[in-house]
């Protein structure tokens, strides 16, 4: 007998109240940002300095530098692998806008790249087509936590003498072959904002084992700077800086979160076995994949749906759009995490970020396709997908991953009582 969905008066699966918020907050929270509150620097202040050290050593890296956000991060890794006026990096096409705009934030050109459709990442098998002489450093994205497969990225990379700049602002604790992303590239990027697996608000952390290249960084981070705040500093700009300092407050929001970022991550990977083994065998649906000697992270859990095996022949989004408009009105927190694929973003489309045609028409650029067409992968995983981060965080367990599942196969059970056209406009 077919259930009545909640979007169409039906009783919804998921009540109010079941799935907790992310993140979860504790004495142990509340006790480094009073400390924080009561000491006399609310700049960068003492928790921003063991901030970068207890990151460092989490991760494993030698020189970490805490930031305002992890697109600050990104855009010092681009400038302190030395990317410059009309030097062209490699991104994937698709991703957050700030895997691709820190590359204009230094007046480089972004080179797009198609995605892999399983893994979501860029597709290393195409990487060397789009490579030039003004090609410069590949950002790879390890994309809601899915490491890329690091081997085929360095022997790119060293065929070609490219600088390799990782963009883990979604991959913290994430392994290929056993060793955390941030150790494999020249530079990384971590994120801490609301969404992030480990979250003090906002905020980031710039990390290398490269000490010219961690000098470069600390530059742009600070006023162009060549001393840092807890140095004695000349107030001298030697050249062009940025203000991407962190403060101390965020710090130590950050250092009791981290504190409690192991268990998190083995919370979200139990979380994900658990919804993976309630969804298997669904009808329509792509589960997330995690390739042999990758380890995922599942900051976002991320579903792709087959309109086809449904009977649709129209747009794939407008089928999506209703379908999850249905799971949402059952209680479960899905989304659609990006709609466009970065190649279409305007900024992209209209070359103009500074005005004028800056960075494209800059004498040392050349020219460069944005054709959306050229990135078919990319587009058939935007209309296609929608995922989820907070069914699957502390303090939710594995009875809420397995309700979400079921409040999934509820609606593709019933997608005759949908009605797709209606639903999926907007």
């Amino acid at each position: 007998m077919a259930e009545k969905l909640a979007i169409n008066g039906g009783e919804k699966m998921i009540p109010d109240g079941f799935i907790k918020n992310w993140p979860p907050i504790d004495k142990i929270d509340e006790d480094f940002v009073l400390a924080s509150l009561h000491q006399v620097n609310h700049a960068f202040g003492p928790n921003c300095v063991e901030f970068e050290k207890e990151f460092a050593q989490w991760n494993g890296n030698k020189f970490a530098i805490t930031t305002n956000s992890g697109t600050a991060a990104l855009h010092m890794a681009v400038a302190a692998c030395d990317c410059g006026a009309g030097d062209e990096v490699i991104v994937p096409a698709y991703s957050w806008s700030s895997s691709a705009t820190c590359v204009l934030h230094h007046n480089c050109i972004p080179v797009f790249v198609d995605i892999d459709f399983d893994t979501m990442n860029i597709d290393t098998k195409k990487i060397e087509a789009a490579i030039t002489e003004k090609t410069k450093a590949i950002i790879v994205v390890h994309l809601h936590g899915l490491p890329v497969n690091m081997d085929e990225i360095y022997s790119i990379a060293k065929k070609y003498n490219l600088k390799v700049i990782e963009d883990c602002c979604q991959a913290h604790g994430a392994e290929f072959k056993g060793k955390k992303v941030g150790l494999f590239g020249d530079c990384a990027a971590f994120s801490f904002n609301q969404n992030k697996c480990l979250c003090s608000g906002e905020g980031g952390m710039f990390v290398t084992d490269n000490e010219d290249i961690y000098r470069k960084a600390l530059m742009l981070w600070s006023f162009g700077e060549t001393r840092t705040p807890v140095e004695k500093r000349d107030y001298h700009a030697y050249a062009l800086g940025w203000m991407y300092r962190n403060n101390d407050l965020t710090a130590a929001f950050g250092r009791a979160q981290l504190r409690k970022l192991n268990s998190y991550l083995e919370i979200q990977k139990e979380n994900a076995r658990a919804l993976t083994q309630e969804l298997a065998g669904t009808k329509g649906v792509i589960l997330p994949s995690e390739p042999e000697n990758h380890q995922h992270n599942w900051y976002n859990y991320t579903i792709r749906l087959i309109p086809e095996e449904f009977g649709w022949k129209g747009n794939p989004a407008v089928f999506r759009n209703a379908v999850m408009k249905a799971i949402q009105a059952e209680g479960a927190r899905i989304s659609v995490w990006q709609s466009f694929i970065l190649p279409r973003m305007t900024v992209f489309q209209a070359k103009n970020a500074y005005g004028k045609g800056c960075p494209w028409s800059c004498q040392y650029s050349r020219e460069v396709s944005y054709n959306p067409e050229e990135f078919p992968v990319a587009q058939r995983h935007t209309d296609t997908h929608f995922g989820m981060t907070e069914p699957l965080r502390a303090p939710n367990g594995k009875d809420v991953a397995i309700m979400v599942g079921k409040a999934i196969k509820k609606v593709l059970n019933n997608i005759d009582a949908l009605d797709i056209e209606k639903l999926g406009q907007g």
